[in-house]
């Protein structure tokens, strides 16, 4: 199992931590996610350019590294 570490900016909100927590965990691939305003540690098999399209696909205007 692979640890992977993202980062965000303009995460503003618990609501939006939420929608990244839901939409990483259901991803094929991803065991657990640590989400919060400023990025996220994924554990699983998931590829990392995966992760950041399901967190883009949210269109809540913040930006992933």
């Amino acid at each position: 199992m692979a640890q992977q570490s993202l980062t965000f900016q303009g995460v503003k909100s618990v609501d939006q931590v939420n929608k990244i927590t839901t939409a990483l965990m259901m991803l094929d691939g991803v065991d657990s996610a640590e989400v919060g305003r400023h990025g996220a540690d994924v554990d699983g098999r998931a590829k990392r350019e995966t992760l950041i399209n399901a967190i883009e696909k949210l269109k809540l205007g913040i930006k992933v590294s």
